[in-house]
């Protein structure tokens, strides 16, 4: 299951576990214009955890879904092309 909310600076998507024991805790993806964060409770140490990735690391992970095993690199159009 996962819940989408727009809140003034970014877009908040929520991952949430569903199924059979033992669950993760809930993964909180943060889209903000320049950035998108990645965050979720650790039990172990009791912080959250947190991933930055640039815009370009998000487009090389939404390619890599859809890849067989290998090393890539994306061509990306230039700015005004």
């Amino acid at each position: 299951m996962f819940s989408i909310e727009h809140e003034f600076d970014c877009t908040v998507i929520t991952l949430v576990d569903e199924g059979a024991a033992p669950l993760a805790e809930d993964v909180v993806i943060n889209a903000f214009e320049d950035c998108v964060t990645l965050e979720q409770y650790d039990a172990r140490t009791g912080n959250t955890q947190k991933i930055t990735l640039s815009l370009s690391q998000v487009q090389d992970l939404g390619a890599a879904l859809d890849l067989p095993e290998g090393v890539y690199s994306l061509v990306r159009a230039e700015e005004g092309a």
